[in-house]
């Protein structure tokens, strides 16, 4: 998660505006935090980093971040930095974990043990009523309650916790998504805590579900699926919950029912089964970083450390080598470990090659670490 600092207000609205200048994720982010030291001195570097692409580059106007800044406050929410103490250190472990975020509500509550709760959309009756009661069940065991907001699954579980519960949205913090979900979108923030990741008035797109999706896992010690079906989104939350080295739980049910068929194919692929909130209690009760699930094993993290960064001495072979690291990539993703070992250079220089790619535009970081040459 990184040192914790006190932010001053300048370094803070830097930070800001550096993550919502074009071409930069999470990852190229951190990297560029620790090539430069700050983002001020970040900022400064971008036109210069980025001069391989097609045209002029520049970086988020101090304007729009001032437009943004005063939204947040008028939604009453508040930023919260990956560097910062009451940051969740579950959620800091992701590689991808996001940098900033705004958020409303009690912050206590994504620092006490989460559980991860999803489903269907369109889920039965039924398993409305298991949600609602599992998520109570956990609650009362000292857990929270980690959801989407969504219709279906998500709702019972929010509402079986409150308010021991946790809205992460696709949204800006601003906008209420889905809007029947307004109302209990708000109970949240004033009683629970709500997150957002994308800034104030962003609607919400296909593109920003698995992103929330990410941070819904990484906010947890599991995730469980009480109602799913194949290639739902729930199953993207449970993918990324194993790749995170977390518990994957689901709940079994009738093969007749499609809206069984995901969890059922979860269970076969090595999720635990459970039946009960107290199975669930007691696996997570006794997690010790090992999960028993074999759904997925966790993906070795890189061991590469960004600080090597500030080491770097760039100089004038940076085009060349950009250049020939750009020659090793198609548009099929392939892992940096793989890169580094054909480039035949330092790890530094190869990571420092790939955040110029991503600034010009040319690259493409998938959610799994691999990159990709840009269509």
């Amino acid at each position: 998660m990184g040192d914790e600092v006190a932010l001053t207000q300048a370094e803070a609205f830097a930070r800001i505006r550096l993550l919502r200048s074009p071409n930069i994720g999470p990852i190229s982010y951190r990297q560029l935090l620790a090539r430069f030291g700050s983002a001020a001195d970040a900022l400064d570097a971008l036109p210069d980093l980025a001069s391989r692409g097609r045209g002029p580059y520049h970086p988020a106007s101090a304007e729009s971040i001032e437009r943004e800044v005063t939204a947040v406050r008028a939604a009453g929410a508040r930023y919260l930095f990956h560097d910062q103490p009451d940051y969740p250190a579950l959620m800091g472990e992701l590689e991808s974990a996001p940098p900033i975020v705004t958020c409303r509500g009690n912050l206590a509550l994504a620092s006490a043990p989460c559980v991860a709760l999803v489903g269907a959309r369109n889920a039965s009756a039924a398993a409305v009523k298991l949600a609602r009661d599992f998520a109570a069940a956990l609650a009362e065991a000292g857990f929270t309650v980690v959801s989407g907001l969504a219709r279906g699954i998500d709702g019972a579980a929010h509402e079986g916790a409150f308010p021991a519960t946790i809205g992460v949205i696709a949204s800006g913090i601003d906008i209420a998504y889905p809007p029947q979900h307004a109302e209990l979108q708000e109970r949240i923030a004033q009683e629970g805590l709500v997150i957002a990741e994308q800034p104030p008035g962003t609607e919400p797109r296909g593109r920003h579900f698995p992103s929330r999706n990410r941070i819904i896992a990484g906010l947890a010690l599991g995730t469980l699926v009480v109602e799913a079906a194949p290639q739902s989104g729930s199953l993207i939350t449970a993918r990324l919950a194993g790749e995170a080295g977390r518990e994957v739980m689901a709940i079994p049910g009738s093969p007749l029912d499609a809206r069984s068929l995901g969890c059922n194919q979860l269970i076969r692929e090595g999720a635990v089964l459970v039946q009960t909130p107290d199975e669930v209690v007691e696996l997570l009760q006794s997690f010790t970083g090992a999960p028993r699930s074999r759904f997925r094993v966790a993906d070795s993290p890189s061991d590469f450390d960004y600080a090597e960064l500030a080491k770097l001495d760039w100089g004038e072979a940076r085009a060349d080598l950009s250049g020939d690291i750009a020659n090793l990539l198609t548009t099929a993703p392939v892992g940096i470990d793989e890169l580094i070992r054909q480039a035949g250079v330092s790890a530094a220089e190869v990571h420092m090659a790939l955040l110029e790619l991503e600034l010009a535009g040319d690259l493409v970081r998938e959610a799994d670490g691999a990159v990709r040459r840009a269509a």
